[in-house]
């Protein structure tokens, strides 16, 4: 009889275990589905956009009044930009700031169809863009996308910004590994409690350059930006690709130093403070965070040397920036900025503070979560705000998908495999 119990639950589990690998196949065959339908243009001067085109658009953009005279007779605000939205260095909190920038003053988005990505991680055509016909032209592109220089500029006028952000390698690295690793078959095989140590030892055991989603285990930041992740870091094509970006980036963040960047954002801009206010979304908590030991770290940096390298060349372009901008100035802008942002928490957010995925009460704030996981914070809105502020309030908390979604971007797939990834993959 107990011979017959066990027989009936181990029918059971296999069961669950085939159906569990067909639905997961048939997600993942939805969700590459449309890399095959991509239609393709033919590549001539036609597709770009035109400058006569560029000033058409410019003609319904509502721009901002300045926020000082000084800066209206030096500038006027830059509303062609170019975001490149790289993985897991606070590049949602920048988007958050973009989206209302964008909504504010009537800016024209290039946007996904279907999904909430440029087809990542194919490299992007412009033919991956809602709507698009060679030579529209558009203000702002910023979702996810595996940057393609040449086909992102046939979207944007000539003058258009050009901005991305890093993070430090073995944070990022330490980020993805814990985001991403379950959508990673090969790391399934790890068993020890601590994977991100045990892969961290000997990463060639549980990497091949080749495997299913194998690039966010190496070099991410490498990779979005189009080139090959498993160069070595003393590989003379590294340094040449770093400097290959240098030329068609204005501006390169760094998360590690977020406020200076977003000054140095404003200044490059020319907008003002309350365009750059913002609350920090997509933050994890800090119990799902790894404390990597110094072996660790630097095991870390050998493996992911490449985004090392990019890392330091742009830190030091960043710091270069910050001092010709002036360092007492910088603090000034500084201290400012976190003066206006602590008003803001105080106006809008329940608590002061995230708070963990399960006591988020309004779904329109909660943020999309990983594979198997609810690590990701998101906030509670005050109940009893002043009208005036509701508005903002509202959009400072609206994580990406939903934004998105208010900003009338069709997410079907997106949805589709959240729900999938949520129902099947319950905790």
């Amino acid at each position: 009889m107990m011979s017959g119990m066990r027989g009936s639950k181990c029918t059971r589990v296999v069961r669950g275990l085939i159906l569990w690998i067909l639905l997961t196949n048939i997600m993942l065959v939805l969700y590459c589905l449309t890399n095959q339908t991509q239609v393709k243009f033919r590549d001539s001067q036609e597709d770009t956009c035109s400058l006569s085109m560029a000033k058409l658009l410019k003609q319904n953009v509502t721009t901002p009044a300045q926020s000082t005279k000084s800066q209206s007779e030096e500038c006027s605000p830059t509303v062609d930009i170019m975001f490149m939205k790289t993985h897991k260095t606070a590049s949602s909190t920048i988007l958050n700031i973009l989206f209302r920038f964008g909504e504010k003053h009537k800016l024209k988005f290039a946007f996904p169809n279907g999904r909430n990505d440029f087809y990542y991680p194919s490299p992007f055509l412009c033919s991956q863009v809602k709507d698009y016909r060679p030579g529209d032209c558009f203000n702002i592109v910023c979702n996810h996308m595996r940057f393609h220089h040449h086909e992102v500029a046939k979207l944007l006028p000539p003058n258009a910004a050009y901005i991305t952000i890093l993070r430090d390698p073995v944070a990022l690295f330490e980020s993805s590994f814990h985001y991403y690793h379950r959508a990673v078959p090969l790391t399934w095989k790890i068993s020890g409690e601590d994977k991100l140590a045990e892969f961290l030892e000997n990463p060639q055991t549980f990497y091949s350059p080749e495997a299913f989603n194998s690039f966010y285990l190496r070099n991410l930041l490498f990779f979005d930006f189009g080139f090959d992740n498993n160069l070595e870091a003393d590989d003379p094509r590294v340094m040449m690709n770093i400097h290959n970006l240098s030329k068609h980036f204005d501006l390169v963040l760094i998360a590690e130093y977020f406020e200076e960047s977003l000054i140095l954002l404003k200044d490059t801009l020319c907008w003002t403070m309350e365009d750059i206010l913002y609350f920090k979304l997509n933050a994890r908590k800090s119990s799902s965070v790894s404390q990597l030991t110094p072996d660790l770290r630097a095991k870390a940096l050998q493996w992911n040397g490449a985004d090392w390298k990019l890392y330091q060349h742009f830190n030091a372009t960043l710091w270069a920036r910050v001092e010709a901008y002036g360092r007492e100035r910088m603090k000034r802008e500084v201290k400012e900025l976190r003066r206006r942002n602590a008003e803001m928490r105080d106006i809008c957010i329940e608590d002061g503070g995230a708070v963990e995925a399960q006591k988020i009460q309004d779904r329109r704030f909660l943020p999309w979560q990983p594979v198997g996981e609810s690590s990701i914070l998101g906030y509670n809105m005050k109940t009893s705000i002043d009208p005036k502020f509701k508005t903002i309030c509202e959009k400072m908390l609206t994580p990406e998908i939903q934004y998105l979604s208010d900003l009338g971007v069709n997410l079907w797939l997106t949805r589709l495999w959240g729900w999938f990834k949520d129902t099947v993959f319950r905790i």
